[in-house]
């Protein structure tokens, strides 16, 4: 009986010890089974660790030192962001910049990008693809900014000027891309022009994918028009491809800069047109302040990170 009593409160600590590993055996038997499809992922993971996720750490430790590319890194611990949000004028402007043009640009070409892919769908296969293109080309072109300078050029011969003018509404060229109160709205016009690109193929291929047999049973269950398919069928059948247009349009919209460089100059008339990402190429490319621009590019990642969580919310309630 004595030697029942001691060893009975040993069989709990064993059967815990057992299912604290339970899923850890269970994970090891299930990459067992499926090795074959982890060694065709290794080369990816490899390459996705050391030139994505190992680069974004080491930023975030460099974001606490002082680094000019010369001297051995200092620790510095948070004084590149307290300089960041209380010393910096210039990147309080580039946050307002950017989060404008992810307020306006973000959802407004995500909406375009699902509604001309809707539309473009209905179409016959040849206008279909022609069409496709027509809207594709733009993101896909090399330097199509000098378009947007002939159309906006400051002097009689820019389209804009030369029609306002005709019309009598002004008396002299206006400066469109030296104006602080227009070039951050062209800029805004340019980068919506432009975002109608991987998110539109996205769709595309989304809308392509959608069995056709759940709108015979969504017809049978009480779907009565385009609007209910849309929101009951379609969407839902396509929550991958929304999820990763998603995810593009954010990161174009939080990443502007070459637009606003090559319109705007660099920096543009009272930095105007100046984005996180421009301040962050300031810092990291001319400044060559290694700690600061890894400082800000953190910040611009967590921004990213946590729109992408949001996002990810919304998307979930859709068909609900």
């Amino acid at each position: 009986m004595v030697r029942a009593e001691i060893e009975r409160p040993g069989k709990p600590q064993r059967s815990a010890r057992i299912v604290r590993f339970a899923p850890l055996s269970r994970t090891l038997r299930e990459m067992k089974k499926h090795r074959q499809s982890y060694v065709l992922m290794a080369p990816y993971m490899l390459l996705f660790f050391l030139f994505t996720v190992l680069p974004v750490c080491i930023a975030i430790v460099f974001s606490f030192t002082y680094f000019n590319l010369l001297e051995f890194p200092k620790w510095i611990g948070w004084h590149n962001y307290t300089r960041m949000f209380l010393e910096d004028d210039v990147f309080l402007i580039a946050v307002k910049n950017t989060f404008l043009f992810a307020g306006i640009t973000g959802p407004i070409s995500y909406l375009m990008c699902f509604v001309f892919a809707w539309l473009v769908n209905e179409l016959r296969p040849k206008t279909r693809a022609l069409m496709t293109l027509f809207f594709y080309a733009p993101s896909i072109s090399g330097n199509v900014f000098f378009i947007w300078q002939i159309i906006f050029s400051g002097d009689r011969y820019g389209y804009v000027n030369g029609f306002l003018l005709d019309l009598g509404l002004i008396n002299q060229p206006i400066q469109f891309l030296r104006d602080e109160h227009y070039v951050l709205w062209i800029v805004l016009l340019v980068q919506l022009w432009l975002s109608l690109g991987v998110s539109f193929l996205a769709f595309i291929a989304g809308l392509q994918t959608v069995d056709r047999s759940l709108f015979e049973a969504g017809a049978v269950d009480g779907i009565r028009n385009r609007w209910q398919e849309l929101w009951f069928i379609t969407l839902p059948a396509m929550r991958p491809q929304l999820l990763f247009g998603a995810v593009m349009q954010i990161t174009s919209s939080f990443a502007v800069a070459d637009v606003s460089t090559q319109l705007a100059g660099f920096p543009s008339v009272n930095y105007a047109a100046h984005t996180i990402v421009t301040h962050l190429e300031d810092y990291g490319t001319i400044r060559f302040e290694m700690g600061y621009a890894s400082a800000i590019a953190t910040v611009l990642f967590v921004v990213m990170v946590g729109a992408n969580i949001i996002v990810q919310k919304l998307l979930k309630k859709v068909g609900d």
